[in-house]
C-alpha cells in the first residue's frame, strides 16, 4: 500500500505527530484510542495518525471527541496478530499492515515516533527492515524504565537481541546512558553490567570483555562495573545492561512477582474481619502501594539503535497504560533521542568487536531472511 500523504505544503509542520498501530495489542482500538484520549489531555499539542481498519476504529474514535479532533485515520484492513512469527508477519503485512504503515510514517518523516502494542517480534523485525540500524549498531535493543527503591532505572535489552557479543553489549551501554541522560536529566548516568557476581573473574567472556571496553571509554557516563539481579530493584545504577534473553526473563519474573504480592495481600486482608478492619485503616497507604506496583505506570519500551523512534507498549495493557506509553513516546521524540545516541556512538570509532565472539541471534534473523 502506497499512501498519498499530499504535498509538502499540506503537511503539518512544527507539531509532534505520533503514528499509532491502532489494531495492535490484545484489545485493539479500545485501548489504543482510549489511551490516546487520556494522553491528548496531558499533551494538547500532540496529534495522532492512527493506522488500521476504519470500519472498526471510527465508531470507537467517535466516542472520544477530544482525540478525534487531533487525529487522522489511515485505513488498512491488514493487522498483525500477537501469535504470528516475525517472518510470517513480514510476508503478510509488508507495506500493508497497520504496524508496518505506522513505522513507515516515521521513515517518511510524517511522524516523529511510532507506537504499537502489537507483536514484539514482528514490530522489531519491521522496524529494523524499515528504519535500519544506526552506524556502530549491529543489533537494536529494547529499553524500558524499571521501578526501583530510589526511583527508576533504564534496563536493556529486554528481548530484542539474544546472545550479543561483547561489542554489542557496549553498544547497548552507550545507547542506554544516552537514554538515561534524556529521561533523568543526569549529566553522567551510572551504568552497570548484569552479572552473576560483582567480582571481575565471574561471568561469561562476553560480559567480562564488555566491562573492560567500558572502563576505557570516554563518554558522559560513570561505569559502575558488574551488578547482580537484586541491584536492579535497588536502583544501584541508572542503567542496567544485559542480553535480551536474560533481560526478558528478569522482566517477566518481576511482573509475576508483583502479581503474586498483590494476590498475597488481597488474600491476607480478606482472611478475617480484623484484617479487613486493618485494611480500612491503612487504605490510603495500600492504594499508594498498588499504584507503585502497577505495571501500567511503567509501560512503554523504546527500540534503541534504529534510525527512527519506535515505542512498544505491553500487549495486555489498558487505556491508562497505553497513555503512559504515549508519554514515553512524547518524551523521546521531543528530546531528539536518535541524534543524541548517534553522537555518543561516535566514541566507538576505531573499536572492533572481538574476533572470538559468537554469532548473535535475534528475533529478526528469520524475518530478514524471508525478505531476501
Amino acid at each position: 500500500m502506497e499512501l498519498d500523504w499530499g504535498s509538502e505544503a499540506e503537511l503539518t509542520t512544527g507539531v509532534l505527530t505520533i503514528a499509532l498501530d491502532g489494531m495492535g495489542g490484545d484489545h485493539g482500538p479500545a485501548t489504543t484510542i482510549g489511551g490516546a484520549d487520556i494522553a491528548a489531555l496531558r499533551h494538547p499539542g500532540v496529534r495522532f495518525v492512527i493506522f488500521g481498519d476504519e470500519t472498526v476504529m471510527r465508531p470507537v474514535l467517535d466516542k472520544f471527541p477530544r482525540v478525534a479532533a487531533v487525529s487522522e485515520i489511515v485505513h488498512t484492513d491488514v493487522a498483525i496478530s500477537m501469535e504470528e512469527l516475525p517472518s510470517q508477519a513480514l510476508r503478510r503485512g509488508r507495506k500493508t499492515s497497520s504496524m508496518w504503515l505506522a513505522i513507515d510514517a516515521v521513515k517518511q518523516g510524517r511522524a516523529q515516533v511510532a507506537l504499537s502494542a502489537g507483536n514484539t517480534g514482528a514490530l522489531m523485525a519491521m522496524a529494523k527492515v524499515i528504519l535500519k540500524t544506526m552506524p556502530h549498531v549491529e543489533r537494536p535493543a529494547l529499553a524500558a524504565l524499571w521501578p526501583t527503591a530510589r526511583g527508576e532505572s533504564v534496563v536493556l535489552d529486554l528481548g530484542a537481541t539474544i546472545g550479543p557479543d561483547a561489542f554489542q553489549l557496549v553498544q547497548f551501554a552507550v545507547m542506554g546512558e544516552a537514554f538515561a541522560r534524556i529521561l533523568f536529566g543526569v549529566e553522567r548516568p551510572t551504568v552497570g553490567l548484569l552479572n552473576i557476581g560483582q567480582e571481575e573473574v565471574k561471568g561469561t567472556e562476553q560480559v567480562k570483555e564488555a566491562a573492560q571496553i567500558l572502563r576505557n571509554l570516554k563518554l558522559p557516563m560513570s561505569f559502575h562495573g558488574f551488578v547482580e539481579g537484586d541491584d536492579i530493584s535497588k536502583g544501584t545504577t541508572d542503567v542496567v545492561v544485559t542480553d535480551g534473553y536474560t533481560g526478558n526473563i528478569a522482566l517477566k519474573t518481576a511482573e509475576g512477582t508483583v502479581r503474586l504480592i498483590v494476590e498475597f495481600l488481597r488474600n491476607a486482608f480478606n482472611s478475617s474481619l480484623l484484617s479487613k478492619l486493618g485494611y480500612l485503616l491503612a487504605m490510603g497507604a495500600f492504594k499508594a502501594l498498588r499504584a507503585k506496583l502497577d505495571p501500567n505506570t511503567s509501560n512503554g519500551a523504546v527500540f534503541l539503535g534504529l534510525n527512527g523512534l519506535v515505542v512498544k507498549s505491553h500487549g495486555g495493557t489498558n487505556a491508562e497504560g497505553f497513555a503512559y506509553a504515549i508519554d514515553v513516546a512524547v518524551d523521546v521524540a521531543a528530546a531528539d533521542l536518535v541524534q543524541k545516541i548517534m553522537a555518543d556512538l561516535g566514541a566507538l570509532d576505531g573499536l572492533k568487536p572481538s574476533s572470538g565472539s559468537e554469532v548473535t541471534q535475534s528475533t529478526t534473523d528469520d524475518a530478514e531472511a524471508a525478505l531476501s
